[in-house]
């Protein structure tokens, strides 16, 4: 591979991205597949009811077409794309039994782990069968590495389950993590070039240029959501990328964001049990702010800022310690 293809993949997965929302989004208002809003969420988000979701197979299709169109396939591509896509299918079952068949909880728990589980251990298997890396992970701020045997699979579970929960509970305000994991994806970028990887440096361009692409229609005010088609897409992605560059550990670190909306989650249930007090006025942590009476525009464009020093922070790390 060259600089030009890696150019075609990223122009491809944004230009793919763009021209598929005068496509899509008219089809998905036509089937109504819009957004059901909270009434316990914030006021302002009452506005946004009907407008359509799922447009994570917009990005979807963007990722897809133009890593297939340029990128030789071979075992790591394949893998990327099955893991993402079964994520995808989950999220896009989720969506479609909330908004179409109008049951509130969408797909059972149980099912949608079992799956997200099995395309974990399927990551898992084709990384240490066929792509050459054993059970080990590595350690950041050092030359080591932990072997983890059978372990490693199940370690392998929770950094993709964890990971696209993570992504899924930030998927709250318009434009927050399209924008957001174009930092993460671009960071992966850097790092799989630092690896000699060009395989995967093309995959995370894709990944830029498609949520570039998709943000032209999700920023505020949204066009489109991406639903947890996307969202779970989205974290399966990432969490693939940190597993074939070996960096499972830096992980929460380029996504530091994702990991903060998480713990804020986590602390609020905590507090609340225990306590009967909540810390926040509302989780996730953008919801917070939002009551506090931040501008939708200002909490994103804040959570951005902390999403490119977090991600930059990971590229650091990386160089001066690879």
């Amino acid at each position: 591979m060259s600089t030009n293809d890696l150019l075609l993949v990223f122009a491809g997965s944004l230009f793919i991205t763009l021209l598929s929302g005068p496509l899509l989004i008219p089809i998905f208002k036509k089937l109504k597949f819009g957004q059901t809003i909270r009434s316990d969420g914030p006021s302002a988000h009452l506005s946004k009811a009907g407008t359509p979701t799922m447009g994570g197979a917009m990005f979807l299709l963007g990722i897809v077409i133009s890593v297939l169109a340029f990128v030789p396939v071979n075992a790591e591509i394949i893998t990327i794309l099955i893991v993402t896509l079964g994520h995808g299918l989950i999220g896009f079952a989720d969506d479609f039994i909330k908004i179409v068949k109008r049951r509130s909880l969408g797909l059972r728990a149980r099912d949608k782990l079992t799956a997200q589980i099995l395309l974990s251990l399927f990551l898992g298997f084709m990384t240490t069968q066929y792509l050459g890396q054993d059970t080990s992970i590595n350690l950041p701020l050092t030359k080591g590495s932990i072997h983890l045997g059978i372990v490693y699979y199940i370690f392998i579970v929770v950094v993709v389950t964890g990971t696209t929960n993570a992504v899924n509970l930030t998927d709250g305000l318009d434009g927050l993590a399209a924008g957001s994991m174009i930092f993460a994806g671009f960071a992966y970028f850097i790092i799989s070039l630092m690896i000699d990887n060009l395989y995967l440096a093309a995959s995370a361009l894709a990944v830029v240029g498609s949520y570039i692409g998709f943000l032209f229609y999700n920023k505020h005010p949204a066009k489109i959501f991406m639903g947890d088609t996307g969202s779970l897409a989205l974290g399966a992605i990432l969490a693939s990328l940190a597993v074939l560059t070996g960096t499972e550990l830096v992980l929460p670190i380029i996504g530091g964001l994702f990991v903060i909306e998480t713990l804020s989650v986590i602390i609020q249930v905590i507090s609340f049990r225990l306590t009967g007090k909540r810390i926040f006025r509302m989780s996730p942590l953008h919801h917070h702010f939002e009551l506090k009476g931040w501008p939708e525009v200002k909490v994103v464009g804040s959570f951005w800022l902390v999403a490119f020093v977090s991600a930059l922070l990971g590229v650091v790390l990386m160089y001066n310690f690879a």
